[in-house]
């Protein structure tokens, strides 16, 4: 029943939330406005409206765009560099994941000297203390996925060593959550998001370090996601599954603040390490029939396999395996039951190499899962994924 719960993040969700950014007290004067390498917030209007109400607000801006959609080790030494060469004293990240990731990892580098590695703690980073505080974070999330608006984690690649792992900054002081951002976000990448966010709380609701808050937070997230997901990939401008998958993605956000994602999480950073084209989430739907099966034939948890099913719309589930049933469903119903990982260039004979890299780069996750993994275990749950 133990938890800690800490999560110091203003939050301001609902739609057109953005329109009250310039309501809110700014943390500094000069913002470094932090989007993605692509055109969506400038086409769909969400920079210009991020621009006025920064202005609005009495503060000046920055633009950085260069996030790509696994951020690069180089891309946040980069955004540091123009944070600093522009006097910038604060962060203000538009857009998903991968850009409040890269934001987060910024904010930190801004201020801090050396290389973004010397202070990751895992695989081969330097494990060296950060001496100064990071800039202060400002994130106004566009999609419904990674719960990054919520937490102080984030995920960088440094393709280098192959190495994608987490990076602990500080947690935004202030997060927009407005679903109206989220209605132009394409299909397949809504239902790739949509998983992202039901992962984290099926991880956590299945880990060993599970508990009361961090429960109740993934039952509701899990429950919102069985539900409205769907809906949300074949109508991109149905505004209430907009707004109930933005709200799972925020609990999940919460979820990984209590509690803790598992190894899941792990075996596919590896994937995206190796192969810097595969969406996080996509990667997730391709292992997870054979992750959460092996788990499942182990006996693991049966009661709470059943209760996602029942969660995920399978009202009558009496046994674990109606979970891979009711998962499998609304991988078909989004239309990405049949991702293969051939079409990514991904080769079976990188099995061995990846689940070593995912032990080794992300092995923390590892322990929270409710039983050990071996090698073999990782190599067997990625070739039974394999298309």
């Amino acid at each position: 029943m133990s938890f800690n719960f800490y999560v110091p993040v203003h939050i301001l969700f609902g739609n057109g939330e953005l329109n009250n950014l310039h309501k809110q007290p700014l943390p500094g004067k000069k913002a470094l406005l932090v989007i993605s390498n692509g055109k969506s917030a400038r086409v769909n209007g969400y920079l210009d409206r991020t621009i006025e109400q920064i202005t609005k607000a009495g503060a000046k801006y920055v633009l950085f765009d260069k996030v790509e959609a696994n951020p690069l080790k180089s891309t946040v030494m980069d955004g540091a560099q123009a944070a600093r060469d522009n006097a910038c004293d604060f962060v203000v990240a538009l857009g998903g994941g991968s850009v409040m990731d890269a934001s987060k990892a910024i904010a930190a580098m801004a201020v801090n000297d050396g290389d973004l590695w010397d202070y990751i703690q895992f695989g081969n980073g330097k494990k060296l203390p950060m001496k100064n505080k990071p800039l202060p974070l400002v994130t106004i999330t566009t999609t419904a996925g990674t719960g990054s608006e919520a937490d102080n984690g984030a995920v960088i690649t440094n393709p280098e060593t192959k190495e994608k792992t987490a990076f602990f900054g500080d947690f935004p002081v202030l997060s927009i959550v407005d679903p109206e951002l989220m209605t132009t976000v394409p299909q397949k990448m809504t239902a790739y998001q949509g998983f992202d966010a039901l992962f984290h709380s099926i991880e956590a609701y299945i880990s060993k370090q599970a508990n009361l808050m961090s429960d109740m937070f993934a039952v509701t997230a899990i429950e919102n996601v069985g539900k409205y997901l769907a809906r949300a990939v074949n109508n991109g401008n149905d505004l209430e599954a907009r707004e109930h998958m933005a709200f799972a993605n925020t609990m999940s956000g919460f979820v990984m603040c209590v509690g803790t994602c598992t190894s899941e999480h792990s075996l596919e950073h590896a994937l995206s390490a190796y192969h810097q084209e595969l969406p996080h989430g996509a990667g997730l739907i391709m292992i997870s029939k054979a992750y959460y099966t092996h788990f499942i034939n182990q006996g693991v948890a049966p009661e709470r396999f059943i209760k996602m099913a029942q969660l995920l719309g399978f009202n009558d589930a009496q046994k674990p395996q109606d979970f891979i049933t009711a998962l499998v469903n609304l991988q078909k119903a989004c239309g990405v039951d049949e991702l293969k990982m051939s079409d990514y260039g991904i080769s079976e004979s990188e099995f061995t190499a990846m689940a070593a890299n995912a032990q080794d780069c992300m092995g923390f996750l590892f322990n929270f899962d409710r039983i050990k993994l071996s090698i073999e275990d990782c190599v067997s749950i990625y070739h039974n994924s394999y298309k």
